[in-house]
């Protein structure tokens, strides 16, 4: 452990004093000025780099015995430490809160996601002040710091034009940042924001875009420059890359190297997984496969198709995590030649939760379909199988694949209680810190550990006071021990695991849980209490996987383990425990602050763009209308207004010189209403009408055009998308961005040919469903 200089207790470090002038003339000055300088870093200082990848899964990578190959995975992993038994909280925004913080997620306020947050105070969503990120401490020390890919831990209402931005990275401590702020992202036809700046490629696929070269590419871009105007300067590289999280979006090419080799099936998988494994070490030799989880059907019980669609979707999943990691090697490459890998302390965290189970059994082509009950056909997906993975699916893999990837462990994603969801693999690779080469570590550790371990190999203490705010302690344990010594004692012996009502405690050895749902069911849960849950017990010392349960065995045992959850959680701000999910996702219900309040009418200018779903008037599940002020061209031609994209929402625009509205319900159904005339040229007021037919959630209504008063067209939308349209895709005026709501305009060049002067939106509060449709409360969240 680095020596600490005691000065860097307080940060920023507070200004020098400096000495008084001794002439009122310069060239009388006979004292020469200090002039002001950088914070310095620390003596030798290593650069620190961490990549986070999504919905990985522990039984994933060849790294850790898994069937989808990344190289710099395993040339990392054979030239550092992987670490068997790290841990992470379930779900993403809370893994991410808790990585930057070194506190347990409820703590920061990230009980949830972003957008589940309520009021309660460890779910608000609000990081607290008093616990500073590892951006803002190594900033305070000197380092220069960025951030590329997924941020996922600013309030959604937050992330608009008008901020405010101190919950934006660069407000968290990140000199620059380029990426996405939600939980997801078209890999294809990304929506990103450099620093808080709105921005979009200029590329598509049809050019050879992806997003994950994209954001390795400033990554690279970044370093290079920063060795070259600071080399004195020690750097934090935070690269969270969208890969593997859906939607699965990679070349064919990439997919095609997988072609065939997952026609063996899940269950087969899960045997072929755990044998590397124990090949590898990163299992011990007597580690059994987990139970399988009810409700999943296995290989040989699903129809041709099923398997057929299953083997293409793991094919894509495959191809998508190898390209990501072939980019992370495109940065590493960098490092090399610039010389700084070596002195780089570079933690590749393999997850920030377990593999998704959100696909559902059969999986599906548009996972926002999923999100609302909408379950595919496999025998019509099968006509669209060669979609799979490109820009016109949104598609993410069945469940069983995820119980495969999270091999040798129980349940997936989501589900905290068990270990497919909450252990991932970690590798940890610093040359010129770490002797061992190819080593193994297995004491327990948690996504928590990472700060206060950085803080130590960097030799810097964690902070008294940032910002004149004091710190909340940090509750992760430093890993500094294990660098050196593989049988070092475990110190961090105590860990509460809690999501969306799935909870477990570990302590010295011993893991209690108790499974509260299942991420892929959609059923009521109002009547399913908490207290009624059945706990299970697992000696993970001799019982790598949790495959048995001892709870009869050992009740004194377990009757402990609860108990000590309970103080945990109550330590922790874990109370009240919150299994809600639809609702959580709606501001009001929720009990967190709507940004547009009571609000029933905004008026947009022509120009504003990208205001996501919390920043936008909700126009689902009620009558509503959509006025615009606009001068017609000659031939008048794109979007006056739109919302959503290619695999849900609506527009109002132009095709062949007339008003056009369509509603596209999951990609599923397009609605169209199109006025039977061209417009002459000038000032003309063109008005959409939705009259929604009301009792429920998600039903129909009919669309009316309205030109200058006078009605032109009508027609019926027989269903509506009750909850959300998408977690990537945002309300644009004179404009759609992103993807297209309908084929009647090309992606990207869609703006209106005219000038939209204003679009208003008005909402008749009236006719909205009073509380959710108790069949649609589910587990199911499928972008989170």
């Amino acid at each position: 452990m680095a020596d600490f200089d005691a000065g860097r207790h307080i940060l920023p470090r507070p200004d020098p004093r400096v000495s008084a002038p001794a002439a009122m003339d310069v060239h009388d000055q006979d004292t020469a000025f200090t002039p002001v300088r950088p914070v310095p870093p620390p003596e030798s200082a290593p650069n620190v780099v961490i990549v986070l990848v999504d919905d990985l899964g522990y039984g994933t990578s060849s790294a850790f015995g898994g069937p989808c190959a990344m190289p710099t995975a395993d040339r990392l992993a054979d030239n550092g430490l992987r670490y068997t038994r790290f841990h992470v909280t379930a779900l993403c925004s809370p893994t991410r809160q808790a990585l930057l913080t070194g506190r347990n997620h409820h703590s920061v306020g990230m009980g949830g996601t972003t957008e589940m947050a309520t009021a309660a105070p460890g779910y608000n969503g609000f990081r607290p002040r008093s616990a500073a990120t590892l951006a803002q401490i190594l900033q305070g020390n000197g380092y220069s710091t960025a951030a590329f890919g997924k941020w996922h831990q600013t309030p959604p209402r937050e992330i608009s034009a008008v901020g405010p931005f101190d919950r934006w990275p660069t407000g968290e401590g990140f000199d620059t940042f380029y990426g996405f702020m939600g939980a997801e992202m078209n890999h294809w036809y990304p929506l990103l924001y450099q620093g808080t700046t709105p921005v979009e490629p200029d590329r598509g696929p049809e050019d050879g875009y992806h997003l994950t070269e994209d954001l390795v590419d400033h990554a690279i871009d970044w370093v290079r420059t920063q060795r070259t105007l600071t080399p004195d300067r020690p750097f934090f590289t935070y690269l969270a890359l969208g890969a593997a999280h859906a939607p699965l979006h990679v070349g064919r090419q990439w997919r095609d190297r997988y072609r065939g080799r997952f026609d063996h099936g899940w269950d087969r998988q899960r045997e072929l997984t755990l044998r590397r494994q124990k090949e590898l070490g990163v299992v011990p030799a007597d580690t059994e496969l987990a139970p399988w989880a009810e409700g999943v059907p296995h290989w040989d019980e699903l129809t041709a198709n099923q398997r057929r669609l299953a083997a293409r979707f793991m094919e894509t999943f495959a191809g998508f995590t190898e390209h990501a990691d072939v980019q992370v090697g495109r940065f590493t490459a960098a490092l090399e030649e610039l010389g700084e890998l070596d002195n780089t302390l570079f933690l590749y965290i393999l997850g920030d939760n377990g593999a998704s189970g959100e696909g559902g059994v059969e999986g599906t082509i548009v996972e926002h379909r999923l999100g609302h009950g909408v379950v595919d056909d496999p025998d019509e997906m099968i006509a669209h199988i060669d979609d799979i993975g490109g820009p016109d699916s949104y598609a993410i893999a069945p469940a069983g694949w995820a119980l495969a990837l999270n091999t040798p462990f129980q349940w997936t994603k989501q589900v905290a209680s068990h270990l497919g969801g909450t252990r991932d693999g970690m590798i940890l690779h610093w040359p010129r810190g770490v002797a061992d080469r190819g080593g193994l570590r297995h004491q327990f550790t948690h996504v928590i550990d990472v700060l206060p371990t950085i803080l130590d190999c960097v030799g810097v203490p964690a902070p008294f006071s940032v910002d004149g705010v004091p710190q909340q302690p940090i509750e992760g344990t430093s890993m500094w021990p294990t660098l050196a010594d593989p049988q070092a004692p475990e110190r961090h012996r105590t860990q509460y695991f809690e999501m969306c009502g799935n909870r477990g405690i570990y302590h010295d050895g011993w893991m209690a849980v108790t499974r509260h749902g299942v991420p892929w069911e959609m059923v009521p849960t109002a009547d399913r209490r908490f207290a009624d849950d059945v706990w299970e017990l697992y000696n993970l010392r001799s019982d790598w996987s949790q495959a048995r349960d001892l709870a009869a065995e050992h009740p004194e045992t377990l009757r402990r383990l609860r108990d000590l959850f309970l103080i945990e959680a109550a330590k922790y701000q874990v109370f009240p425990l919150d299994d809600r999910v639809t609702e959580r996702e709606n501001p009001a219900l929720a009990g967190r602050v709507d940004l547009l309040g009571e609000r029933t009418s905004v008026t947009y200018r022509g120009g504003m763009r990208r205001f996501t779903e919390e920043t936008t008037l909700n126009v689902k599940n009620r009558s509503h209308s959509i006025t615009a002020d606009i001068e017609v061209p000659e031939t008048a031609e794109g979007v006056l207004i739109a919302q959503g994209g290619r695999f849900g929402g609506w527009s109002v625009y132009f095709a062949g010189g007339r008003p056009s509205y369509t509603y596209n319900y999951f990609g599923l159904e397009l609605f169209t209403v199109r006025s039977g005339r061209t417009l002459a040229p000038g000032r003309h007021e063109v008005r959409l009408e939705f009259g929604y037919d009301g009792g429920g959630f998600g039903k129909g209504g009919t669309a009316t055009l309205v030109v200058d008063g006078e009605k032109h067209a009508s027609g019926r939308v027989e269903r509506t998308i009750p909850y959300y349209f998408s977690f990537d895709e945002t309300l644009d005026v004179g404009v759609d961005l992103g993807t297209p709501v309908t084929d009647d305009y090309p992606v990207g060049a869609n703006e209106f040919t005219g000038t939209v002067h204003t679009v208003r939106v008005d909402v008749d509060p009236e006719t909205a469903p009073p509380e959710p449709d108790g069949g649609l409360h589910r587990r199911v969240m499928g972008a989170q």
